[in-house]
């Protein structure tokens, strides 16, 4: 099986993917590492501040073929990260969606307003962030609204984070 968590920024996709891992010991790629290796090893012209579309368009292909390569190894693999595009049915057979699950992780208006100090305090808990300064709560209410609306559009499948982040996230798979 394949699982593909996607979501705004700070939402909890790696963290989410961790304990997925320790659960069914499927392992996970990161979007964000092999953005990060592909970057520094000068792979590529992008960097870790081009737009999402750009690096969407760039990383897709490849997390693409790295998930139909699992597939037809009969492999497990959790793919998380931000650059997962909405669409993504739309490269694949049926035979292979039909190994595939796709969750998007939101966390409603109520959730950020309230919790919004332990969705600065949790951003690190299992990478390091090293410039979070970007991170605001008028960022993070505008990125979850534009994911929320893309899930409703692509009529994905979508985790809404209302009251506690680990009640709303016990039963995803």
């Amino acid at each position: 099986m394949i699982i593909l968590i996607t979501g705004a920024s700070h939402v909890g996709k790696t963290a989410l993917a961790q304990k997925l891992l320790e659960k069914y010991k499927y392992p996970y790629l990161s979007e964000d590492h092999l953005k990060m290796g592909l970057i520094r090893s000068g792979n590529t012209h992008l960097t870790p501040l081009s737009c999402d579309e750009e690096l969407t368009a760039y990383l897709w292909p490849i997390v693409r073929e790295i998930i139909k390569t699992a597939i037809e190894n009969n492999q497990n693999l959790i793919v998380e990260g931000c650059y997962i595009p909405f669409d993504w049915q739309n490269d694949f057979t049926d035979e292979y969606r039909k190994e595939i699950r796709f969750i998007c992780l939101v966390m409603s208006e109520n959730y950020i307003r309230n919790h919004f100090d332990d969705i600065k305090k949790y951003a690190n808990v299992i990478e390091n962030r090293l410039d979070d300064s970007d991170c605001t709560m008028d960022s993070v209410l505008l990125d979850n609204a534009r994911i929320l609306q893309l899930a409703k559009e692509y009529n994905a499948d979508y985790v809404l984070i209302d009251k506690d982040y680990e009640t709303d996230l016990a039963d995803v798979i």
